[in-house]
Formats: structure tokens, C-alpha cells, sequence
């Protein structure tokens, strides 16, 4: 419940054949990451429909998957959620994949366990892994392969660990800083890269992949807290629309929906984010915009990108017995509130969208006042 090392450049080792094509994403015995369910492939993009029809409004239903506690060491609040895209390791096809924030005693930013569950009601959790990698572990993203990459605030590392629950390589130094989002981008065209951002900086950095790993810092001086861990606000939440080559994020020190187009393209230091994180400087100053400000937001964590494009994101500042998820379309226009939960706020962490069509959507979401993994659908 939310509470009001190695060089920069690194040669991956077992990961070595991280290797990405131009246009394409390269099967080559590498570890290459996919677009996820938080990236909208160009399929998807073609056939979706109407931006400015709310899809959240559509889900009536609203289900508990089973509880996201370790069931070795008792970590619970969770914070990350993804997918698993394929059977591998530990994970089946669809699994749905949390991290833990916090220790068995409830001491934020301890907890060091990544579990998984069927997406069925009923479901009991398998733990992935549990160690100091991770600690402090509030994002996670993973590859076509089921590789896990995890934002781990307290420890301040982005380790990847594989679907067996090893540790591959952990990433830290510069320019991680208390890393606090993260998402696997697939463009159209070009290779695809990681998005990482940082609560302790306010930047936005790209993860080139390759047979050894580059960061570009692409955007600077957004809007963060400072908080220690439970309390942090700062860019989180990615997602990312490969259809139009745009990053999303949410920032909940000023809340609001950034998007980056053409993020692909940006370079590094393209973006300065100015007064109070509302205007942009920079030579990529006019790829950054606000696409929402203010009320319904408030102190947003995180988001799922919905097949028509839409953003719904969940708020963390909401009054006790208010924990709104808001849908925005790419235009800005507010479509649907939603309380999802009645009880303490601060509930809403990990999100994540599956499907294809308004018609088959679901809606994953951590729970954290009942540490468990909700589903909204029709």
C-alpha cells in the first residue's frame, strides 16, 4: 500500500545475442524483446477502433486472480505487473507476472520476491526468485522469451533475470537512479529498446540492445518527490504504442499523461522538461506533450495502453475509500472514471491491458490493500 554495479555499459555475457535488425526484431538465438502486452503491435494498431470510445466503461465485471504474496517469504505489496508472452522456465503463455515492495513486515521498499499466477480466478502464486537484485523491485517488463527485467528502487539496479528465476546480469551505475518504470518498446520500423525511467533523477533513458547494452538519457528534470521508498512520485508507468512510435508515461508529482512521439528517433539529451515538468526544451522539444493535466489524476503510478490507443491510468492520492483508474484518449479527452477499490487509497499499482478489440479486453491490476491481482472485463 502506497504511504502519503557494474558500468554504464555493459557486456551482457550470457545475453550476448541480444541482437536486433533494422525493421524487425531478430530471432537469432537471442533474447529480444517483444512488443508485450503494454505495446500495441502494428496488427493490433490496424484493426483497433475508435480512440475516443471508452473501453473501460465497457468492463462491467471485476474479478480477484489469487493473491500476489510470496509464499516462501511473505513479501507482499505488489507493485510490478506484466505478462508472460511465451511458455519458458517457470512461466506459462499469459501468466501474470508480480513483484513485491515490501517484506512480510510491511517495511516498504524490502520486499525482493517476483511471483507468478494463472490468469484464472483460484489461481495460488509460484515464486520466480527472491534476492537482492530485486529488492525494492516496482516494474517489470519482459521479453519474447519470458526474460524479466525488473526496476528495483532500493537496490537501484535493473537486473534481468531469465523465466527460471536466475540472474542474468544486473544492471546499475549511471544513469540508473532509483529506477521506477519500465517497458520493452517494438517499433514499425528500427530496432526495438527498453525505456527505464528514474524517481530519484526525473529522466527518461534508452536502453539500446546489442551484443552489449548503451543508455541515452533521452529526457531530463521531470517533476519527482524525492520520497523514500512508498512515497515516491516521479515518471512511472510506461506504456508505449508502437502503431505511432509514442511513449507514455505518467508523473505523479504534477499528474499528468506525457507522451514522447517518434521516441525512437529522440537522441540523447533531446528533452528538457521545463516549469514544473508543463513545457519542453530541448532539440526534441516539440516530441514531448502534455496529453492531460490535473483532476480526475491523482499522485498516477501506473498505466495499461487498451487496444484503441486509449491510457487508463491508476491513481494513488485518491481520498480513503477512492482508487480511480482514469481513461484518457491520445487526444486528451477524458473518457471513464472507475473506482476499483472501496477501502484505503493508495490500492492501485501494476496495470496491464490484454486483447484485441473493446470486445476482449481485460484489465490486470495489483491490489495492494488486499495484496492480490484483479481482472476487469465484460
Amino acid at each position: 500500500m502506497f504511504n502519503p554495479r557494474t558500468n554504464s555499459r555493459i557486456v551482457v555475457g550470457a545475453v550476448a545475442a541480444l541482437v536486433v535488425a533494422s525493421g524487425c526484431t531478430a530471432r537469432s538465438g537471442g533474447d529480444v524483446p517483444s512488443a508485450g502486452p503494454q505495446s500495441l503491435t502494428s496488427m493490433q494498431a490496424g484493426a483497433r477502433p475508435d480512440k475516443d470510445v471508452s473501453i473501460l466503461k465497457q468492463l462491467k465485471t471485476q474479478t480477484v486472480i489469487g493473491s500476489a504474496l510470496d509464499p516462501g517469504n511473505g513479501a507482499r505489496n505488489p507493485y510490478g505487473l506484466a505478462v508472460a508472452p511465451a511458455t519458458s522456465g517457470k512461466l506459462t503463455a499469459g501468466d501474470l507476472v508480480v513483484c513485491n515492495f515490501n517484506s512480510r513486515s510491511g517495511q516498504q521498499g524490502s520486499g525482493k520476491s517476483i511471483v507468478a499466477l494463472h490468469p484464472t480466478p483460484g489461481s495460488t502464486p509460484l515464486r520466480i526468485t527472491a534476492n537482492q537484485t530485486t529488492l525494492g523491485c516496482d516494474a517489470l517488463a519482459l521479453s519474447s522469451n519470458d526474460t524479466i527485467w525488473a526496476a528495483s528502487m532500493t537496490a537501484n539496479s535493473n537486473p534481468v533475470i531469465d523465466s527460471r528465476g536466475k540472474v542474468i546480469v544486473n544492471i546499475s551505475g549511471k544513469p540508473f537512479s532509483q529506477p521506477w518504470g519500465q517497458i520493452f518498446a517494438t517499433p514499425t520500423s528500427g530496432p526495438p529498446a527498453f525505456y527505464e525511467t528514474n524517481a530519484a533523477t526525473g529522466t527518461v533513458v534508452r536502453i539500446n540492445l546489442g551484443s552489449s547494452f548503451t543508455y541515452d538519457v533521452i529526457a531530463t528534470n521531470f517533476p519527482r518527490n524525492h520520497g523514500v521508498p512508498g512515497t515516491a512520485l516521479a515518471p512511472s508507468g510506461l506504456a508505449y504504442d508502437a502503431s505511432i512510435d509514442t511513449l507514455y508515461f505518467v508523473d505523479g508529482k504534477n499528474n499528468t499523461l506525457v507522451a514522447f512521439k517518434n521516441v525512437s528517433q529522440i537522441p540523447k539529451g533531446g528533452i528538457q522538461a521545463k516549469d514544473h515538468g508543463m513545457k519542453f526544451a530541448g532539440p526534441s522539444a516539440a516530441n514531448a506533450s502534455i496529453v492531460y493535466a490535473g483532476a480526475p489524476l491523482n499522485g498516477p503510478i501506473s498505466t495499461a495502453l487498451l487496444p484503441n490507443g486509449n491510457i487508463v491510468a491508476g491513481n494513488t492520492l485518491d481520498p480513503d475509500g477512492s482508487n480511480l483508474m482514469v481513461e484518457i484518449a491520445p487526444d486528451g479527452k477524458l473518457l471513464d472514471v472507475r473506482n476499483v477499490d472501496t477501502g484505503p487509497a493508495g490500492s492501485i499499482f501494476g496495470m496491464v491491458a490484454t486483447g484485441t478489440s473493446a470486445s476482449n479486453t481485460k484489465i490486470y491490476f495489483n491490489d495492494d490493500n488486499d495484496t492480490n491481482v484483479q481482472v476487469l472485463e465484460h
